[in-house]
């Protein structure tokens, strides 16, 4: 008989997801002993022996008990989908750094200092490494006019400015808090995709648009196709193996056939048929198996090995 195995799934408010994967693994991983539940957690000791095999985590970014939890559970022996530790550490300006290494295209970014920093920070004894005030004359020199000021860490297209002159981009700046802020050259874009990535290797392009409202961005009608399609899939891939996520969306801002990565730190990536339509829901290949993990872990990411 196989030995009994249980992926946990961690989820927050999405609703179209969760039901059709617990319900897929549990059909196919039956013969092999596997079978999938929400995970119920709740005060964690720190050798606690691991009830799952594998946890797919989709919401330890907004609950930093889950987060602890996951990394003991890794050093226990659970497999944890995204790795908790890189997902953690990873960071955009980090990301583009990455990309350019890698040979992926990638806007001009620059990181700047914080607006703001706890009460503890004193400007003059504190902070007497950086630079005041910004020069920001030679980081607009860089990136160019109109750019694009987000934040370092985050998604959801929250705390995005689009700035179109220096005076524009310092009251947006003078908004952004506690926060540490990238800014990015602004890709006029002819054309954009977005990329369902799992495990790796299974990468899904979809034309996208970010300026329609929410429930209509993916262009699910026009099928990306040809070149722009195999350019997507391999830059994907590219990125999803250097970071080790094996669950991720990357978005490609296209301009004169130049297939700029804009987002692709999103471990945590949108699965809501709502958005992404019924079609292109995961799994969306028969022959891809959550549960190879359990089976077969993905080998350590080459840039982190």
């Amino acid at each position: 008989m196989a030995e009994k195995k249980i992926i946990g799934l961690l989820v927050g408010r999405e609703n179209t997801f969760p039901g059709p994967f617990l319900d897929l693994v549990n059909e196919r991983g039956a013969p092999d002993g596997i079978s999938a539940e929400l995970a119920v957690l709740g005060g964690t000791s720190e050798l606690a022996e691991q009830h799952h095999a594998v946890l797919v985590d989709r919401i330890s970014h907004e609950v930093p008990y889950y987060r602890a939890h996951l990394k003991s559970a890794v050093l226990m022996g659970t497999t944890v989908i995204n790795d908790p530790f890189w997902w953690e550490a990873d960071e955009k300006f980090f990301e583009c750094t990455l990309a350019r290494k890698l040979g992926v295209a990638v806007p001009k970014t620059v990181v700047l200092p914080n607006k703001q920093y706890i009460p503890d920070i004193d400007q003059q004894r504190s902070l007497r490494n950086l630079q005041f005030p910004l020069d920001w004359e030679a980081i607009v020199k860089y990136t160019g006019l109109p750019a694009v000021l987000k934040p370092n860490t985050g998604g959801g297209w929250k705390d995005v400015f689009i700035v179109n002159s220096i005076e524009e981009l310092i009251t947006a700046f003078d908004q952004t808090g506690l926060k540490t802020m990238i800014l990015q050259e602004f890709i006029n874009w002819d054309d954009y995709v977005r990329c369902i990535c799992i495990g790796r290797q299974n990468v899904l392009p979809i034309r996208y648009n970010p300026r329609a409202p929410f429930h209509e961005r993916y262009q699910i009608s026009n099928p990306v196709e040809g070149r722009l399609r195999e350019q997507a899939i391999k830059d994907a891939r590219t990125l999803v193996e250097a970071l080790g996520y094996d669950m991720d969306t990357v978005e490609f801002a296209v301009r004169e056939d130049v297939l700029y990565a804009i987002d692709f730190l999103n471990p945590a990536p949108d699965f809501d048929n709502f958005s992404i339509k019924e079609d292109n829901q995961p799994p969306w290949r028969d022959e891809h198996r959550w549960w190879k993990h359990i089976q077969k872990p993905s080998s350590p990411s080459p840039m982190r090995a």
